[in-house]
């Protein structure tokens, strides 16, 4: 394996490629992303942490082993110290300025889509959503949800043949058709309610809201499910793992993550888990229908069949004996 930047970045201890090293596969880091420039297809030679296209040398970099990715694991798991030491000290900070609208919401704004009561799925652009909206189209088909998509995710939404009912994000991150297909656009607002991107919901003539906050547009989505009453919220392409926390720069946003989970606690189930859970339900009323479909052959078969005038007089003959009984009971 031949990595562009270091396997480990120091945020933190990450066990992939000790896991890679491990098996007895090459790991070369840092060889920089002149790599990249390399024609798929083409036939490479390693050797001494170095990168051959033939005899030519078109990267270099550092080859890992068990003794080296040790070290740098001893370093990260310092790392991680400090990452949750600032992680902490962000929360406290942006508690400051949330605090109202975390703890007691204020600051929501109201929409006309009925939530209350009801299942909501929010949809963001994140890893492997595609993949988990195909999994959950029986689960929409089925229970109905309240579908909202944030930004790009509400044109997943509509790609995957759903309409969404609300749109929370930058309107410039959403196609024009999957605008106007919404009832409903909540546009995040800067403090001093300034909205990017509101200008252009203007000038579609679509309705829309301001949410003023210095959240990311997913987390306001969850939180305005939460606040107008949503029974559970479902999420696709939403992550907030340890990784996502520590190692990808998400600092400015990770406070909000955290915090807006804390909020919603039981109600938040991940898309992905809820697709690998979910059996569809069978109704009453399809179940009567099957009993009923049943019925109705087994008296057919009765009446074709060559015994089935034995039958009948069998049960005439029960059901004569079942009023003579009931009559000298009277």
């Amino acid at each position: 394996m031949v990595n562009v930047a270091p396997s480990i970045s120091g945020r933190f201890p990450n066990l992939g490629p000790e896991i890679l090293v491990s098996a007895g596969i090459m790991l070369l880091d840092g060889v920089g992303a002149e790599v990249l420039r390399i024609k798929d297809g083409s036939r490479l030679r390693l050797h001494e942490g170095r990168v051959y296209v033939g005899d030519i040398e078109v990267a270099h970099g550092t080859e890992q082993t068990i003794d080296s990715i040790s070290d740098l694991m001893i370093e990260a798991k310092s790392g991680l110290s400090a990452q949750l030491e600032a992680f902490s000290a962000n929360t406290i900070e942006f508690l400051r300025h949330e605090r109202a609208l975390i703890i007691d919401r204020v600051g929501v704004p109201d929409i006309e889509v009925p939530i209350r009561g009801r299942q909501v799925l929010v949809v963001a652009a994140g890893y492997n959503h595609t993949t988990d909206l195909v999994a959950l189209k029986r689960f929409i088909r089925e229970y109905r949800p309240v579908l909202i998509g944030v930004e790009a995710g509400a044109d997943a939404l509509r790609a995957a043949g759903h309409r969404p009912r609300l749109i929370v994000g930058d309107p410039y991150q959403v196609e024009t058709d999957t605008l106007k297909s919404a009832d409903e656009v909540v546009v995040p607002a800067q403090p001093d309610g300034f909205a990017p991107g509101l200008e252009r919901i203007q000038d579609l003539g679509i309705g829309a809201v301001t949410f003023p906050s210095v959240s990311n547009p997913e987390d306001l989505a969850l939180l305005l499910a939460e606040a107008h009453g949503a029974e559970l919220v479902i999420t696709v392409g939403f992550h907030a793992t340890l990784h996502e926390f520590l190692d990808r720069g998400r600092s400015g946003s990770n406070p909000s993550t955290f915090l807006t989970r804390l909020r919603l606690g039981s109600k938040l189930v991940d898309g992905h888990a809820a697709a690998a859970l979910y059996r569809s339900r069978v109704s009453a009323g399809a179940v009567s229908l099957m009993v009923l479909a049943a019925l109705v052959a087994l008296v057919a078969a009765l009446l074709v069949s060559p015994v089935g005038g034995a039958y009948g007089v069998l049960v005439r003959h029960h059901w004569n004996d079942l009023v003579s009984w009931v009559t000298r009971r009277g």
